[in-house]
């Protein structure tokens, strides 16, 4: 009894091993990545470093540091206003570090369809 041979004698799926083991690596890549992310931390100030904010690149503050002096209980606004400026100065950066770390992997895994 005779195989069937697809397209130019090939068996059909001969390429599924290939895909496996591109995709295998892809996933490695993408947790190295993500741990990358986890250890990777970004620093914001505001008020001239008088708030200092400290994040992971996987989005999670580590530390805010505040200087005594800015603390004034007259004025909690202003410190309010400048731990808020300190974080999303901090987001942003690890916006830009996620996307330079990340990046190589948007069109890949755009292109699976979103199987990861």
């Amino acid at each position: 009894m005779a195989k069937y041979k697809g397209p130019q004698g090939r068996m059909p799926g001969g390429n599924m091993n290939q895909l496996m083991k591109q995709a295998q690596k892809m996933q490695q890549d993408l947790a190295k990545a993500q741990q990358e992310l986890a250890e990777t931390e970004v620093v914001a100030t505001a008020g001239g470093e008088m708030v200092e904010v400290v994040m992971t690149c996987d989005r999670q503050l580590s530390s805010i540091k505040i200087k005594p002096e800015v603390v004034d209980p007259d004025d909690v606004e202003m410190l309010e206003d400048l731990i808020q400026a300190a974080f999303n100065e901090a987001s942003k950066l690890v916006e830009q570090e996620y996307e330079r770390i990340m990046g190589p992997f948007s069109g890949a895994i755009n292109g699976l369809g979103g199987l990861f």
